[in-house]
């Protein structure tokens, strides 16, 4: 029954690429309150991804909107893609590259002893194009107007970090990391510790917590669940 679904549920959504988090909440909240007859109803995300990602989105519904913050406290799991020797100021495909640096000298020695040295606890610097809050103002808006942004460094942990260097420049990873950590930031932080340059070009959510990306659908399925659901 849709009435009780939206009374309050917790599902799993395969965020497509270009989408906002809040582009996929609208979506989904515009339907049920169509399908329903209400005017207001509460949705949100537990934990955004940026528009260049795609993958696993955790939204509740209803009254399962006040487990949001819990929800968000468990470990992340993505995959993606890093490409060497070139850097943008967003440190993803958000800008256009403004830097170029040398790839030749990395050996398989050398990936190996970065990819450990990133393991475990540590500081990190989030981007300036991060919904970071500097004053009052969100970092990304201050960054694309040209101003300066100086941001505190986070408390994360990364639990394990995978790497595939076979089809350089690009190089696959997947990681698991504590919430609040920048995938674009240790892509940014792997090219410097490469003596070289790095920039995010993929990026995928499989797992947030105890939820997986197996279990999740596609925003057009949710929709075609809710108009197909009796009241």
């Amino acid at each position: 029954m849709i009435k009780e679904f939206a009374a309050g549920s917790t599902i799993l959504v395969d965020k497509p690429l270009e989408w906002t988090s809040f582009d996929v909440v609208n979506k989904l909240r515009w339907h049920l309150r169509k399908k329903i007859g209400v005017k207001k109803l509460k949705v949100g995300h537990a934990g955004t991804l940026d528009p260049l990602a795609t993958g696993l989105l955790v939204i509740c519904i209803g009254k399962h909107t006040k487990h949001i913050n819990d929800l968000m406290v468990g470990d992340k799991t993505y995959t993606g893609k890093f490409l060497l020797g070139k850097t943008t100021p967003s440190y993803d495909l958000e800008s256009e590259f403004n830097e170029e640096f040398p790839i030749d000298h990395i050996s398989d020695e050398m990936f190996e002893q970065v990819r450990q040295g990133f393991i475990g606890e540590q500081d990190q610097v989030p981007p300036i194009f991060s919904a970071k809050q500097v004053n009052g103002k969100r970092a990304y808006d201050l960054a694309r107007a040209g101003e300066e942004v100086e941001l505190k460094a986070n408390r994360i942990t990364i639990n394990d970090f995978k790497i595939e260097t076979s089809n350089l420049p690009e190089v696959s990873f997947e990681v698991t990391c504590s919430k609040g950590t920048y995938i674009r930031s240790i892509a940014n932080d792997f090219g410097l510790k490469l003596k070289s340059g790095a920039t995010l070009i993929e990026l995928r959510r499989t797992k947030s917590g105890e939820q997986n990306i197996e279990n999740s659908k596609s925003v057009e399925e949710w929709i075609e669940f809710i108009e197909d659901s009796p009241l």
